[in-house]
């Protein structure tokens, strides 16, 4: 209204001198460019109804910051001489505040960055009150505490595209019914297993120093972490082959990772001095997962090239 009381008035200051009319257009509450559109439709039908042979130009009056963004498009139609902008003098500033927080809170990246950690942070007293209400262990506030710093940290990092992607193939292996979901779950569950009973078996021996600590860790562990990871191994394999993307060489995986495992091994126990752990035992699983891991390469560099070159011929 105070938009259309305006032009009036200017109407009333230009018309003795020259020709003025008074139009008033208006958008849509879709969007910006959805109104913007429809600014610039209704700029057109105003100026097709004007029945005048002189130039014609434009006085744009608008109510607000938010308003102003169709001037371009008034520009781009008609020459604009003058812009003027009518508010109330008190709530200019509240205007121009509001629109941009609007502008900021309509941005999903944005609204992301702030609103979710700002949510966090209020939850944070309502889970302490449940917590205390319920004798909860003071663990729960940690728990909500790290959550909110796990999230604002990989924001910082910018790690949001990474787990997004990470998430999506997840889910495109469930639904796609890929082996690696399975046996990935395995090897991590066998990898767990390792970790504590690495940690058990440090505790049956008496160490001396960093150096039989690790070893004593990797001991223990060392026969579960490759179990895990030949049951990845093997899944990533099987996978390949059911989409028929499976090359020979892909099977040198779990053989490697068994040689690796029986270097590690005899190597953690001779580090602990354990009584099988003989100079003449480590010299024998080195040669071993040595010849293991090199055997394997060469048996299926062989396999494949074998296969490769009978391949054409039976097509």
């Amino acid at each position: 209204m105070n938009v259309a009381f305006q032009g009036i008035h200017i109407h009333d200051d230009l018309h003795d001198e020259e020709s003025v009319a008074v139009a008033v257009v208006a958008g849509e509450e879709s969007g910006d460019v959805a109104a913007n559109r429809t600014v610039g439709e209704e700029v057109d039908r105003v100026l097709a109804s004007l029945q005048t042979g002189e130039d014609v130009r434009a006085v744009v009056v608008t109510d607000g910051a938010q308003d102003e963004s169709v001037v371009p498009v008034i520009r781009s139609r008609v020459p604009v001489d003058s812009v003027r902008r009518v508010v109330v003098r008190q709530a200019q500033d509240l205007e121009s505040m509001y629109y941009t927080i609007k502008q900021v809170l309509d941005d999903p990246e944005t609204r992301g960055t702030i609103l979710v950690p700002l949510g966090i942070l209020l939850l944070i007293y309502p889970a302490a009150v449940v917590a205390d209400a319920l004798n909860l262990p003071g663990s729960s506030l940690g728990l909500v505490s790290t959550l909110l710093g796990l999230y604002v940290l990989s924001r910082g990092l910018g790690l949001e595209e990474s787990i997004d992607s990470a998430v999506e193939q997840i889910r495109t292996a469930l639904y796609t019914g890929r082996v690696t979901v399975v046996t990935s779950v395995a090897a991590l569950a066998l990898f767990a297993v390792g970790i504590v009973n690495g940690r058990t078996f440090l505790q049956t021996l008496p160490t001396d120093g960093l150096l039989q600590v690790a070893a004593a860790v990797t001991y223990g562990a060392v026969d579960w972490v490759a179990a895990g990871g030949v049951v990845a191994a093997l899944g990533r394999v099987t996978d390949e082959y059911l989409a028929d993307g499976f090359r020979w060489r892909y099977l040198n995986a779990p053989f490697y990772v068994l040689a690796i495992a029986a270097v590690v091994h005899a190597l953690s126990a001779f580090l602990l001095g354990l009584r099988f752990a003989t100079l003449r035992y480590l010299a024998v699983a080195l040669a071993g997962g040595t010849l293991l891991g090199v055997a394997s390469t060469l048996a299926f560099a062989v396999a494949e090239s074998r296969f490769q070159e009978e391949s054409p011929t039976a097509t």
